[in-house]
């Protein structure tokens, strides 16, 4: 559901992004030119949607690397209008608008911006080695999250005030006290800290930049919503028509549905944008912290089962780095932003104001896909009669690819042993 649902907001976004440069022509033209552009990247296969994210890749790092040092270049020299700007928009307005509520508020948003990264397991099944390629993989996702999220996103919020008008544009016809759920961004906070900056032709590159980052991510969305709907076709959870794939690989059928699906972009000529934007994120944006919720779960009984069967982690191809407490932190931290979430979502910042009508719709953007994702689960184990495995009995072997696995690591191991210590640590933490 989670992927599914983001590519009908990735366009409806990308669609969005051109008001930059245009406001007269009817978005869905955008729409279509986009639409087209995945389908033809996924209609190539794994081949193609892997050179395709190979260059949008490529741009965003350039991209992201080259805002970090005109940030801080910005910050620290400042703008034509003013010196030094430091973290003065941290103290005026501050650093959280409506305080800790309102950090709390927006940590569907959060989740939605940062799901993705579980697409290395699905890439696993496509993958000519795995076991080699896979660890480095894992690992760089640490990276690229600090460089590209956690350092990118305090230069904007050093750059950017919260309250900057340039940042918000109320849907007509929405603007109700819970106004702030149905907004559009008519310009990234990265183009307009450097449009503070007085720079001229800039602006318009970054905002290319992230029309090519929402698009990429609509990409993976199709390749991820896909290959999921496939494998669980094969494993009988889904109708078998699901599992068609064809002599190139392709899902076709699959494909076929996250492309129908895709076609609700098309509700941006409505419009309520923001509204049809805000629903499909109430059902996206939380049902990712279901997903690594469950990927954390996962991993806590996978290793208690491992240790119960009389395996040593000696056996294992990559074990990860904070292990099961690692796990535990982040299952602990998801139950965490549910909670968080229904209490902003029956509580919200302005509850007074908007009534219980109000009351109800935002509760029900921040906490839509809870009950269908429970609806779904239990359906299933209704349906199935399936039970929950106990740790002793869970089968840990089907699916190894390489029986002599040990021998192998043991190999690798005493290979690793003759390298200096700065190697060793490179491949500990890269």
């Amino acid at each position: 559901m989670q992927w599914l649902i983001i590519l009908p907001i990735e366009i409806v976004a990308a669609s969005i992004t051109i008001n930059f440069w245009n406001k007269q022509l009817r978005r869905s033209i955008f729409v279509t030119i986009f639409l087209v552009l995945i389908i033809a990247i996924n209609l190539f296969g794994v081949k193609g949607y892997g050179e395709a994210e190979f260059v949008f890749s490529l741009v965003k790092v350039i991209a992201v690397i080259g805002f970090i040092i005109l940030g801080i270049i910005i910050n620290c020299v400042g703008n034509p209008n003013g010196g030094y700007i430091g973290g003065k928009f941290w103290v005026e307005p501050g650093p959280f608008n409506n305080g800790f509520k309102g950090l709390c508020s927006v940590f569907v948003t959060a989740a939605f911006a940062f799901s993705g990264t579980e697409l290395i397991g699905l890439a696993a099944a496509e993958t000519v080695n795995p076991r080699k390629s896979l660890p480095n993989a894992i690992k760089q996702v640490f990276w690229r999250i600090t460089l590209f999220y956690i350092v990118s996103l305090t230069l904007v919020g050093l750059l950017v005030a919260y309250d900057d008008k340039r940042l918000l544009d109320l849907d007509e016809g929405n603007g109700n006290a819970n106004a702030h759920t149905n907004a559009t961004t008519t310009a990234s906070p990265f183009v307009i800290a450097i449009e503070d900056a007085g720079i001229t032709v800039l602006p318009s590159i970054m905002n290319v930049v992230i029309l090519i980052a929402i698009l990429s991510v609509g990409n993976s969305a199709v390749f991820g919503s896909t290959r999921t709907l496939a494998a669980l076709a094969d494993q009988g959870h889904a109708p078998k028509i699901l599992g068609y794939v064809d002599r190139k690989g392709r899902p076709i059928v699959a494909i076929a549905i996250a492309i129908a699906l895709g076609l609700v972009a098309y509700a941006i000529e409505s419009g309520q944008q923001g509204t049809v934007l805000s629903w499909m994120l109430a059902l996206s944006g939380l049902s990712s912290i279901f997903t690594w919720g469950s990927i954390c779960l996962s991993h806590i009984r996978f290793r208690r089962a491992w240790a119960l069967q009389r395996h040593n982690l000696d056996e294992l191809a990559f074990v990860s780095q904070p292990g099961v407490a690692g796990s535990w932190v982040g299952f602990i931290f998801c139950v965490l932003v549910l909670a968080a979430q229904f209490w902003t979502g029956a509580w919200p910042i302005n509850y007074s104001e908007i009534g219980v009508k109000g009351q109800v719709e935002s509760f029900f953007l921040a906490y839509l896909a809870v009950p269908i994702v429970l609806a779904m689960y239990g359906g299933y184990k209704w349906r199935y009669k399936t039970k929950v495995w106990r740790l002793r009995d869970i089968d840990l072997q089907t699916g190894i690819r390489e029986f002599n696995l040990g021998n192998i690591l043991k190999a690798e191991r005493e290979e690793k042993e003759g390298w200096p210590r700065w190697k060793r640590w490179y491949d500990l933490v890269c």
